[in-house]
């Protein structure tokens, strides 16, 4: 790589790191992208594919939190996020599996008043009549299991093929004329202007930089890694099990998400295997039995998939905020970031690129409504904020099973 010359270098290959390229580029930035692995090797690559409405949290918490005219300016910004997703789609022709709508079903019967309410709610207060209602027999029917006892489809939300959306992203890059460098994980950033990128192979001088690693900051960047907190989840897929045996487990083909805290998530690839999203921990390694750790969470809904030959299990590494919301901001005057999206980042992630293009572009203020959301700090920072995240997550998994 030896030394470049950009107008901006982004660091990281994944959804964030590639749409803030892709839109800087839209716009005709120079610009570098350095990927420590291959891009959408993280979570971006791995994830359950849900592209959903709204934020990582509801809009009554936000009501609550920060006010209604705030609230309602996130509102917005999580519409366009899933709209911002369909349009690179069909923009650049993305082989991504995009389709249409989310199940949202209550795991417990004292779940069933806030999740309808809720819909109300976006109904009444928002105007949002893209959601559907159902009660136990209609999600039965939906879902071929009486597990959950109630359920909205929200049908302005979607899902897709994360990998392949990640790669969408990068191929449309290239052919902006980003430059992507691949192994090439960053060891340094010395500020100034020009700012100083370094790898073990050269270095990148830019006037602007974009901190895009999120669950894989590592310790590069100490006043960013103290404000989230890695954690791993995980996905199986079955083995193929016919146009039938699909639809007897999801007959419109929606993706779904129960109401747990950590919650599971569902839905069928293009060669009708059911992909199901279970369990997760909190420390730098994996279950050793990856398939085994999902699968009990699987046949807890679906026993009927007892016998069901699972062929892959893999997981990835996210990044989760104390109160679940995106963390935005920007460093030394010319430096930006966008992480912690706690579950919420095809979204999010790719209107993050969106924004991030705008702000260096001279327009900051729909960027800075997610910089003004309040991040705290784990407590003890880094070295504390391990134990008390998993402390607090034992609790809830513990509530969940009860």
């Amino acid at each position: 790589m030896a030394s470049l010359r950009a107008d901006v270098c982004i660091i990281g290959g994944g959804y964030t790191g590639l749409s803030s390229a892709l839109h800087l580029a839209e716009k005709g930035y120079d610009v570098v992208l350095l990927e420590a692995n291959r891009v959408g090797w993280g979570a971006s690559g791995r994830n359950g594919g849900h592209v959903g409405t709204g934020q990582r949290k509801g809009q009554d918490e936000l009501e609550d939190a920060l006010g209604q005219d705030r609230a309602r300016q996130l509102w917005a910004l999580g519409l366009e996020a899933v709209r911002c997703v369909r349009e690179l789609a069909a923009r650049y022709d993305m082989d991504c599996d995009l389709e249409e709508g989310i199940l949202h079903v209550a795991s417990k019967l004292r779940d069933v008043p806030d999740l309808i309410g809720y819909a109300e709610k976006l109904r009444t207060d928002y105007h949002f009549d893209a959601l559907t209602v159902l009660d136990r027999d209609a999600v039965a029917e939906q879902l071929g299991t009486r597990k959950f006892y109630a359920g909205y489809i929200d049908h302005a939300a979607a899902h897709l093929h994360p990998l392949n959306y990640a790669l969408g992203l990068a191929q449309a890059c290239l052919g902006k004329g980003v430059r992507i460098y691949e192994a090439s994980r960053v060891e340094r950033y010395l500020a100034g202007n020009p700012s100083r990128i370094r790898t073990a192979s050269g270095e990148v001088h830019a006037s602007y930089v974009v901190f895009a690693c999120n669950g894989y900051l590592g310790k590069l960047e100490p006043r960013l890694a103290r404000k989230i907190m890695p954690i791993n989840n995980f996905v199986l897929a079955t083995e193929p099990l016919g146009e039938e045996g699909a639809r007897a487990l999801i007959r419109d083909r929606l993706a779904v998400e129960d109401s747990l805290f950590v919650i599971n998530y569902w839905k069928l690839s293009r060669d009708n295997r059911l992909l199901f999203g279970g369990g997760e921990n909190y420390w730098s390694h994996f279950p050793k039995d990856l398939k085994g750790f999902v699968r009990k969470y699987l046949l807890k809904i679906y026993p009927q998939l007892a016998d069901t030959t699972i062929d892959y299990a893999w997981g990835g590494t996210l990044a989760v905020t104390v109160n679940r919301m995106p963390h935005f901001g920007r460093l030394d005057g010319n430096a930006f970031y966008a992480q912690g999206y706690s579950g919420h980042g095809v979204p999010i992630a790719t209107l993050a690129g969106k924004l991030v293009s705008e702000v260096i572009s001279g327009t900051a203020e729909r960027f800075d409504v997610m910089a003004a959301l309040p991040t705290p700090t784990f407590p003890g920072g880094t070295l504390l904020r391990w134990p008390g995240l998993v402390l607090g997550m034992l609790y809830y998994s513990l509530r969940d099973r009860l």
